[in-house]
């Protein structure tokens, strides 16, 4: 043995070079130093550390000192721990490469649910998931894109180690949005997740879907999630974090657009006929309806009088004939002004 178990193979032909080129006080060739390179990545494929390779170059090379060696023999010394390194390195660096490229085909399987359930089970337990358990996701998006080795993701699953240790969590980012895959009973590191996700993105937003049985769970509550972000996008809603459960009601209400059409253009399509068009009332009733029907607290925040726009109001009851402040009529209006948010109307008609 070669020194803390180092096998003398990693040091084939190492005391040769060292006397030959302390005898003539020549470099080492260009051959030499490639079979360093060779034995530094064959040492690192078999997984012997760094520190204890290079320890035991140190111990042969104090061993096998020629009795003339001087300044030659150390220059040969650091000719060949520097080729027998770089080797190593190279072969690190290529097998975190090949990590990293299997951990995205992983991904990007898992997310889109490309590949077998049951290959993909087998796949997940080397990244530390288990798909037989339900699992829930939550995606965070920024103002910029991420990618896998950016700051902002490495700063988050950082945080989440440090807070919850290993729990089976995998945390990475796919089409510029940081994702967190969790257990389905772990909402605590989804919403841990989602509060350093919106410090980490600077005011990013960020939606959880719901938990979801079997290796086919993920996908779908990863599709939840991205689904809650497109509605809050569309809606305009700015909550930093979003539940699907919380938004079940809007994919019910546009499952069938052309019922959905058809009530905006029969409630709303009389606005049309109001000067400006229809977008500055159904922005009023918009603000009206997102602040409670309170009319004090819509004005404000339409930068208007309260009497100004109790005479918007007046008028869309004159239009449509429906009164926005009869709860019997409220529901149809606030059905459809969502629809036309929904649907993008007036900008696009029907």
């Amino acid at each position: 043995m070669a020194g803390q178990d180092i096998p003398e193979e990693y040091l084939d032909g190492y005391a040769r070079i060292l006397t030959d080129a302390s005898a003539t006080g020549r470099r080492l060739t260009r051959d030499e130093l490639e079979s360093r390179r060779a034995l530094g990545k064959r040492a690192a494929e078999a997984g012997f550390g760094l520190r204890a390779l290079v320890g035991a170059h140190l111990t042969a090379a104090r061993l096998h000192w020629p009795a003339t060696g001087g300044e030659s023999t150390l220059a040969a010394v650091e000719q060949a721990v520097d080729a027998f390194a770089e080797g190593y390195e190279r072969a690190q660096l290529l097998a975190v490469r090949q990590e990293e490229a299997a951990r995205r085909e992983f991904i990007d399987d898992l997310l889109h649910g490309r590949s077998d359930l049951g290959l993909l089970a087998e796949r997940a337990e080397r990244f530390g998931l288990r798909l037989s358990h339900a699992h829930a996701v939550a995606v965070a998006r920024g103002r910029a894109g991420y990618g896998e080795g950016d700051t902002v993701p490495r700063e988050v699953e950082q945080a989440l180690i440090a807070r919850f240790g290993d729990r089976s969590v995998l945390v990475t980012t796919k089409d510029g949005r940081l994702v967190c895959i969790a257990p389905g009973d772990q909402d605590d590191v989804l919403s841990f997740f989602a509060k350093q996700a919106y410090a980490a993105t600077d005011g990013g937003q960020v939606a959880i879907g719901r938990s979801q049985p079997g290796p086919g769970g993920v996908v779908q509550s990863y599709e939840e999630a991205l689904n809650a972000l497109d509605l809050a996008e569309r809606l305009e809603f700015d909550t930093p974090v979003l539940r699907s459960a919380d938004l079940l009601v809007y994919p019910v209400l546009t499952r069938d657009r052309q019922a959905m059409a058809d009530l905006v253009v029969s409630a709303l399509g009389p606005l049309r006929a109001a000067r400006g068009g229809a977008e500055p009332l159904l922005g009023t009733l918009t603000a009206y309806f997102d602040s409670g029907c309170v009319a004090a607290e819509a004005a404000r925040r339409l930068s208007l009088s309260v009497r100004a726009l109790t005479y918007r109001l007046a008028r869309i009851h004159k239009l449509t004939g429906a009164n926005p402040a009869d709860p019997v009529h409220r529901y149809t209006l606030q059905t459809a002004v969502i629809g036309a948010r929904l649907l993008d109307w007036p900008q696009k008609d029907f």
